[in-house]
């Protein structure tokens, strides 16, 4: 079965969903933020084919997620590293570990905690408004077509 390209849909989540919805993509940015840069250490920390491998990679290479930065001549090899865009992922899969830790984990607990270096504990993610930055909950949030969506734009360009 072939994904539809949701990525030029008048939705934000639509368009990053083309992206980060396809699992790999997902595991190969955590591996990175784990400290994970060279190909061996991305498909030994995941198990990958490395034929699936490489066209994820080449993939998050082309969207921006990764630079590909040489780091030895003979012979050539290369490392991955985040971009900013990439690091941006970060807390979308520290939102998601919340998530999961409420609703998949059994008695035995989290396999992963995330540990806040600046203040030295143990934390889990939490989406919060950026205006008064209370904890946001799906029955306390609206949308609204944005400055972006066609049908605002078509207004603004007089049709």
């Amino acid at each position: 079965m072939s994904r539809t390209d949701t990525s030029t849909w008048p939705c934000t989540i639509a368009r990053a969903s083309d992206l980060l919805g396809d699992g790999w993509n997902l595991l190969i940015v955590r591996q990175a933020c784990l400290g994970a840069r060279r190909f061996e250490e991305f498909h030994d920390g995941l198990g990958i084919g490395r034929n699936v491998l490489t066209s994820h990679l080449h993939r998050l290479v082309d969207e921006g997620v990764f630079d590909r930065v040489p780091y030895q001549d003979r012979p050539p090899r290369h490392e991955y590293r985040l971009t900013d865009k990439g690091r941006d992922i970060f807390p979308v899969l520290v939102a998601m570990a919340a998530w999961a830790e409420r609703w998949m984990t059994g008695s035995e607990g989290t396999p992963l905690v995330f540990h806040h270096q600046s203040c030295d504990h143990d934390m889990h993610g939490e989406v919060v408004c950026s205006h008064c930055h209370d904890p946001i909950a799906v029955r306390d949030v609206g949308a609204r077509p944005g400055p972006g969506h066609p049908a605002v734009a078509a207004e603004a360009d007089g049709a």
